[in-house]
Formats: C-alpha cells, structure tokens, sequence
C-alpha cells in the first residue's frame, strides 16, 4: 500500500495536534508535516513532497483559500482539501475558484476527512452537501475586488482617509467604493455591510 503524504496547515495548535493524530491512525495515511501559518504552505508542502494539503481558511500570514491559490500556480499536482469552522457559502465559492479540490467543515468525522483525502488523490471533488446547497441557494459575490478591499480595510476601523493612503486611492474613490458596497449588500452603514459580507464568507 503507498501511504498518502499529507501535510496539515492549523494555526491552533491543539486541533492541529488532534487532526494529525486521527489521521495518522489511518493505515494509508501519513502526516509529514504540519504548519500553523498560510504563507508557510508552500514552502513546507514542496520540501516534504505531499500529495495532500489539508488547509484550514483562517490563519495567520495568508489566508487558505490565498494558499490554495499558491499551490495550485507552484505545485499544481497537489491536491487541497480546505476544512473551515464557519460554513460560509462565499468561502466555498471562493475556495473553489481558487482551485481546492475538497471543502469539509471542521466537525465533519475524521473518517469523512481521510475519505475525502483518498478521493481528491483519485481525482474527485468533494464538497460539504449543506453547504453546496447554501452557495446555490446564496448566488455569487456581488462585490468586485476593489469593494472587498476597501470593506476589509474598512474592517479594522480606518478611516476613509487611512484606507485612502493604505490602498493609494483617492478618498473620493474610498466613499465611491464603500458607497457601491453598501448598497449592493443592502446595509444601513460600512460596519453592518462588513459583517453582512463576513456572514456570506464574502469578505
């Protein structure tokens, strides 16, 4: 039997600590490596030879779904299963678009994971049932890339100015843009559109 090297990207180290371990009974699975930032994927999937990644969105230095993208460019024969605790349809579509083979919620049952890796090596899709329907069911991402920037910069409480500086536009264009994207997401101001893109994993 050829084991499945797989690597696991986790920024909290005990549910990364616990994955491994469940994985690692699995007889045709091997955990070879494990990192706890996005923009570590890379570098690690590429010096233990993996042939899985399994990615978690929400880490530090770059996001998975932004790591998914890199490893689909570098080392396109890896296959990338990304788990999320929140099952925001927005993420799926995105992570979809970036290239991930699998996307899984976190409390989806070990097996279920080490299947899905066992299907992703075999060339198949496989995605979290509920939260296809809910993508469906949800549309696309109105927001173009620009209004994402500026909401995400908006996020932290910047000013239109602060974003203005930080994203070398115009404060004219900041108000145009954060204007456009309150309107689309229907929102009464920038921090309830903030979390109502959030919500939708459009953010």
């Amino acid at each position: 039997m050829s084991m499945i090297r797989l690597l696991l990207a986790e920024d909290q180290s005990m549910v990364r600590e616990a994955l491994a371990a469940l994985l690692g009974l699995e007889p045709d699975i091997e955990v070879v490596a494990q990192v706890a930032r996005g923009d570590e994927v890379l570098a690690a999937a590429r010096e233990h030879s993996v042939d899985v990644a399994l990615l978690d969105i929400e880490m530090p230095g770059m996001t998975g779904i932004e790591a998914t993208a890199r490893l689909r460019e570098t080392l396109p024969d890896v296959r990338v299963v990304v788990v999320t605790t929140f099952g925001r349809p927005g993420y799926l579509r995105r992570a979809m678009e970036s290239g991930a083979d699998a996307f899984l919620v976190k409390d989806a049952p070990a097996s279920q994971l080490a299947e899905a890796v066992r299907k992703v090596l075999a060339g198949e899709r496989v995605i979290d049932p509920g939260l296809a329907a809910a993508a469906l069911a949800d549309g696309a991402n109105p927001l173009t890339d620009r209004e994402r920037e500026v909401l995400r910069t908006a996020a932290d409480g910047a000013t239109n100015a602060e974003i203005a500086a930080s994203l070398h536009l115009s404060q004219g264009t900041v108000r145009n843009y954060l204007s456009m994207a309150i309107q689309k997401l229907a929102a009464r101001n920038r921090a309830e559109a903030v979390r109502l893109a959030r919500e939708k994993g459009w953010l």
